[in-house]
């Protein structure tokens, strides 16, 4: 399965910044060894379902320490069977939009 997330904790950080939270969050990410990638909204992740879970929920906490009350946004594509697909999606949609001449 792969995993897109998103944790922020309530801040009272007047310019409303987060990062520090975030950064502590992607640190349990990239520790996990599991394959993952960070933009600038969210986090993916790769695996099976317990350690993939087991990551999100120790990253959520990590970030949580930061303010009284976290939030997670969190977006899954479970397919059984499948691996390698947190960059085989974006080869076959690059496949695509070369072939379509776009």
């Amino acid at each position: 399965m792969i995993v897109a997330f998103s944790v922020a904790p309530s801040t009272d950080n007047p310019n409303g910044s987060v990062h520090d939270a975030v950064a502590e969050a992607v640190k349990i990410v990239r520790e996990s060894g599991l394959p993952n990638r960070t933009s600038s909204m969210f986090t993916e992740i790769e695996g099976e379902w317990d350690e993939v879970m087991d990551v999100v929920k120790r990253a959520t906490f990590a970030a949580g320490q930061f303010g009284s009350r976290v939030s997670l946004v969190l977006k899954a594509d479970i397919r059984p069977g499948y691996t390698g697909e947190i960059d085989g999606k974006l080869e076959r949609l690059e496949r695509a939009i070369d072939a379509s001449g776009a």
